[in-house]
């Protein structure tokens, strides 16, 4: 039996975060949670997942801090992070890119075009 990818879901919202999980597993993978920046760090430490779905207005410290760590650290420095923002302009995207994210999706997310793209963030 083929083991299911992992993505860690980085939001400080439950119901957001609640929504994103049973999405994830409803479309085949195996999902981790986290409300804080810090939780993020910690389970990918422990397990590092597949991909990242961060969301960039963390309680405890700004999602691009959370990005940073995790290409910093050599476990997860390879881990696809897709930031989830509500900005869309040349120096968001610029520091989301200088923070090592695959790439972004701006807030509501188009759920179907997110599950659709997700195996090329983590074939990629």
């Amino acid at each position: 039996m083929t083991a299911l990818a992992l993505v860690l879901v980085v939001e400080d919202s439950d119901a957001i975060r609640a929504a994103f999980t049973i999405l994830l597993e409803e479309s085949g993978y195996a999902v981790a949670a986290a409300a804080t920046g810090a939780e993020a760090v910690r389970l990918s430490e422990r397990r590092a997942p597949d991909l990242v779905l961060l969301d960039l207005g963390l309680p405890d410290m700004p999602g691009l801090d959370v990005a940073r760590r995790l290409k910093a650290n050599p476990a997860t420095a390879r881990v696809p992070v897709v930031a989830l923002t509500g900005r869309d302009d040349d120096v968001q995207r610029a520091a989301l890119m200088a923070a090592g994210c695959a790439a972004y999706l701006v807030k509501p997310v188009d759920t179907q075009q997110l599950i659709r793209s997700l195996p090329g963030y983590i074939n990629g």
